[in-house]
């Protein structure tokens, strides 16, 4: 960007109008269910005893997963809506509040999070650089960043093969899956832009996973699973933070 005013959040009119029919079907909807959750979750360490940070928690679907599996988690998002889907499906057992990846969060203390989980939501911020450095300011060193986000290559060359591949840029895309028709915004970035920035911020890239459909996402949506089987849509990630960093 050509200053240092942080961005408003580009996708909240989008998930204004999604958000209920999100929450309703994200549990069984086989990109999330049955393709991308279950890759992302598999990068996760031990979360037992953990204090985990979920950044950009939508309707609160990881977050309750975590609390089943013993952590103790801190939650938020950018949209109102999803804030309050996520209150209600995870009552008083996790802290959710509003907040936004594109700036800082003081209300976070250094050093208090043994992990921070961001599923499918980085895509929605331009700079990447801050949101690391920020992410890494909240870590204890060795604790782990785990996210997901659209695989380049399929950004590029199967949804919008138009414009720089090596540009970050400001597109849409139509969501056609969550009942009425919804263009989604999002910024496009190459693979470089999506590692070199979690190396500048003090992270060490431990695994970096292009998932393949589960066989239950066969079941459902075979010709996608035959497509998703032979080229990428999402990029998994898992860094830590160095030891000695910070």
């Amino acid at each position: 960007m050509d200053d240092d005013r942080p961005e408003e959040p580009i996708a909240l009119a989008a998930y204004d109008a999604l958000a209920e029919s999100y929450a309703a079907l994200v549990d069984t909807k086989p990109h999330n269910a049955y393709y991308e959750r279950p890759a992302t979750l598999s990068l996760l360490p031990d979360v037992s005893g953990k204090r985990v940070l979920n950044a950009g928690c939508g309707p609160g679907v990881y977050a309750e997963w975590l609390v089943r599996q013993g952590a103790e988690v801190v939650a938020f998002d950018v949209n109102e809506k999803m804030v309050r889907l996520a209150q209600e499906r995870l009552g008083p057992s996790v802290q959710v509040v509003q907040a936004d990846l594109a700036r800082p969060l003081d209300f976070l203390a250094d050093g208090s999070f043994d992990l921070v989980l961001s599923p499918l939501a980085l895509g929605y911020v331009r700079d990447w650089r801050a949101v690391f450095r920020e992410f890494h300011r909240l870590l204890r060193p060795g604790g782990h960043l785990v996210f997901s986000t659209g695989h380049p290559a399929a950004d590029f060359f199967v949804h919008h093969d138009t414009g720089n591949y090596f540009e970050i840029e400001l597109l849409d895309f139509e969501w056609t899956g969550f009942g009425t028709p919804v263009r989604v915004p999002f910024y496009r970035r190459p693979l470089g832009e999506v590692i070199n920035p979690l190396l500048e911020a003090g992270f060490a890239l431990e695994r970096l996973l292009e998932p393949k459909p589960t066989d239950e996402f066969r079941d459902e949506l075979p010709e996608d699973y035959a497509e998703l089987s032979r080229r990428p849509g999402f990029l998994c990630v898992r860094a830590v933070k160095r030891q000695g960093c910070g």
